[in-house]
């Protein structure tokens, strides 16, 4: 029995499936939209809301020359044969109409920031500046009784990322200025571009379902025609005419999941909990092809013990300035370094992932972020500001070598490495892995110190601290297989009728690559808008 009817179901509320619901309405569809949680906006709602597109408008008039050809070229020079040339031909030239789009429907306020690199900024095709962009500040207020449905966790942003370190700025907003925002509920980041999203849809009558997951799609003769899904425990049918969205999200919370495809460890992620795989097993279901299943968008994470998210969860913080900054480093269980701290989050995950087969272990996970009192007196560890009281799991010693003792790596190693850095430091060499030389490296530092000195510092007065650091992710970046079209196709390449994804329920079209600041939600916008446009076409013959 059918429950209900629509052209285009869209499983999953975050930005993809958002971006989805708008570009199917606008090509003519009706549309479904449903949510698994009681808040909607998920991984993306909860991030800095930066959106990485190449070759569009805003770039062009401010005169930085961007093109599809130097885009692709860049992507190229990173891929390890894990690109579809198909998909990532599709999101680098519909990324312009995509954000062109969804600007023209108000569903997305963007301001270039000319100053963020690409993160590879030595390949070909990359950009000092232009591709990421942020979001001005939205009015919660303007939502009703959505304002409450939208995925938080902590104060709201009341800035937006480029006024803040994250993005370059200062992080000093006059207070007056940020009274206005909190009593009007402005929001910056990510729940700025959830909310915008939600605006749109609200405004055109796509009103999302919330507490409805998706069970098992519904096929008939190969084609998929809606889905069975769950609902205050009672399971429905939805049937669409057109074909079934997965917009899901990744399986970085499914321990199952993770074991059988990740190449190592992810054991501190730093989504909401809610990611478990649920569009992954209902497209595996279905027949879909999987590609890109080792990897994730990693990034180096801190957990916060008294940081819990709803379910109970402890949540583990991205940590992406902290371990520039100069008066740190990172070192492993032996007490030595492994790796550039200021290199892009993303591709560190190399780093800890190394496998050393004589002890058949991860020996750089976990990871210890060391810093001395010169970081402490300047620098927010997390949101613990300089001089506030620390929680008890941040080691501090008045020796380097007691402190080694404390969080059990080597007491000889640990004072040797730090004067080893010392000497690199002072030089503003680090010839061992050459943290500093770059304008990534550079750029999450200590921005009031030139070139190197913005991140490299000496560790030289006592007390000392450390901290532990895991590996962690933003989300998964494997998935269903999507052609141009993003139609999930099955394990011969051929589309299965009826099914679209976008996000990263999907193989990412960009591979394992992280491109530069919003390397995650440019994609999953574009491959929305792509997915929602195709899905209703059959409306439209």
């Amino acid at each position: 029995m059918v429950d209900s009817e629509t052209d285009v179901l869209i499983i999953g509320a975050g930005a993809a499936g958002l971006t989805a619901a708008l570009a199917a309405h606008e090509s003519g569809a009706s549309v479904q939209l449903i949510e698994k949680q009681d808040r909607l906006g998920g991984t993306a709602a909860i991030s800095g809301g930066v959106v990485w597109l190449p070759g569009h408008d805003q770039m062009a008039a401010q005169g930085i020359a961007d093109s599809n050809a130097d885009a692709l070229a860049y992507f190229r020079s990173l891929d390890h044969g894990e690109m579809d040339e198909a998909t990532l031909r599709a999101f680098v030239a519909e990324a312009g109409p995509a954000l062109s789009f969804l600007t023209g429907v108000d569903a997305i306020r963007l301001t270039m920031m000319p100053d963020y690199p690409d993160y590879y900024e030595d390949r070909p095709g990359a950009k000092t500046g232009g591709r990421s962009l942020d979001n001005e500040l939205f009015d919660f207020g303007t939502l009703g009784l959505w304002k409450d449905r939208v995925f938080a966790h902590g104060p709201a942003p009341r800035m937006m990322l480029r006024e803040t370190p994250l993005g370059g700025g200062s992080g000093v907003v006059d207070p007056a200025e940020l009274q206005r925002r909190e009593t009007e509920d402005l929001r910056g980041w990510g729940q700025a571009l959830v909310g915008r999203l939600l605006k749109a849809c609200l405004d055109r009558g796509i009103e999302p379902v919330l507490g409805c997951s998706g069970y098992r799609l519904s096929l008939d003769q190969g084609r998929v025609t809606g889905a069975i899904v769950e609902r205050g425990g009672e399971q429905e049918t939805i049937s669409a005419r057109n074909g079934v969205i997965l917009a899901t999200g990744g399986f970085e919370w499914n321990d199952a999941l993770k074991h059988a495809f990740l190449r190592g460890p992810l054991e501190a992620p730093a989504s909401p909990p809610t990611n478990r795989g649920d569009g992954l097993k209902m497209a595996m279901a279905a027949g879909a092809g999987l590609g890109n299943m080792t990897s994730a968008w990693w990034v180096p994470t801190l957990a916060i013990p008294e940081a819990q998210w709803q379910s109970g969860e402890t949540r583990n913080m991205p940590v992406l300035i902290e371990r520039t900054l100069p008066h740190g480093i990172m070192v492993n269980r032996t007490g030595k370094r492994f790796c550039n701290e200021a290199a892009n989050y993303s591709a560190l995950a190399g780093a800890f992932h190394a496998f050393d087969p004589a002890t058949y272990d991860y020996p750089n996970l976990p990871a210890y972020l060391i810093f001395d009192s010169h970081y402490r007196e300047r620098y927010p560890l997390s949101s613990i500001m300089p001089g506030a009281p620390l929680p008890d799991w941040v080691a501090q010693a008045d020796t380097l070598a007691e402190l080694a003792t404390q969080i059990g790596v080597d007491a000889t190693n640990l004072p040797a490495t730090v004067n080893r850095f010392n000497d690199q430091a002072e030089q503003l060499d680090d010839r061992d892995f050459g943290r500093g030389k770059t304008g990534y490296d550079r750029f999450y530092g200590d921005r009031s110190r030139d070139g190197a000195a913005a991140t490299l510092g000496g560790l030289t007065k006592a007390p000392f601290y450390a901290v532990e650091i895991r590996m962690g992710a933003l989300g998964t970046n494997g998935g269903a297989k999507t052609n141009a079209q993003a139609q999930i196709v099955d394990v011969d390449g051929a589309p299965i009728a009826g099914l679209f994804g976008a996000g990263n329920v999907i193989s990412a079209p960009t591979g394992s690559v992280y491109a530069g600041a919003g390397g995650t939600l440019g994609p999953a916008l574009t491959f929305g808008y792509i997915a929602g446009r195709a899905a209703a076409r059959r409306v439209n013959q």
